[in-house]
């Protein structure tokens, strides 16, 4: 096992489009990861993460990652390690990318003071659909190996 692994993804899954997001690439996640954690949640507690400077308000505003070595990764590279963990490399691309990290790192903190109402507009569902489409990926695959026509 990689020694980054498990990555800990802090997210706020009160906004529509961040938990569609982060349960479409969780499906993807078949050799365990990484753990969700939903840090919009009453009972989550920050205070294990004061000494390395780490707020809830901090991870509403801003995806936190955690590594096994407990560094923490935040925003567009949190993304793209996110992606990459699930060797989704074009998806990791998009977010880091040579060309277009410039252009992801000023618009991600912009999407992420604006997710509320990016969900409103129905963008989520884009994320809903992908898991559904991976999911009956899985599901088929899995199906074709239990009939000994594995591909893997």
């Amino acid at each position: 096992m990689n020694e980054q692994y498990p990555l800990t993804v802090y997210f706020d899954a009160s906004c529509g489009l961040c938990h569609s997001e982060m349960m479409a690439i969780k499906i993807h996640d078949s050799g365990q990861r990484l753990i969700l954690v939903d840090c919009s949640s009453a009972a989550f507690d920050d205070t294990p993460f004061a000494t390395d400077g780490v707020t809830r308000e901090a991870m509403m505003n801003c995806l936190h990652v955690r590594n096994r070595r407990g560094e923490w990764i935040k925003g567009v590279d949190a993304f793209e390690l996110i992606y990459r963990s699930m060797d989704m490399t074009v998806v990791a691309l998009f977010w880091g990318g040579r060309y277009s990290r410039p252009l992801m790192q000023r618009v991600y903190p912009w999407i992420a003071r604006h997710r509320h109402a990016l969900s409103c507009t129905g963008l989520h569902i884009v994320f809903d659909i992908w898991g559904a489409l991976a999911a009956r990926r899985s599901f088929k695959r899995s199906q074709l190996c239990r009939e000994g026509r594995c591909s893997i």
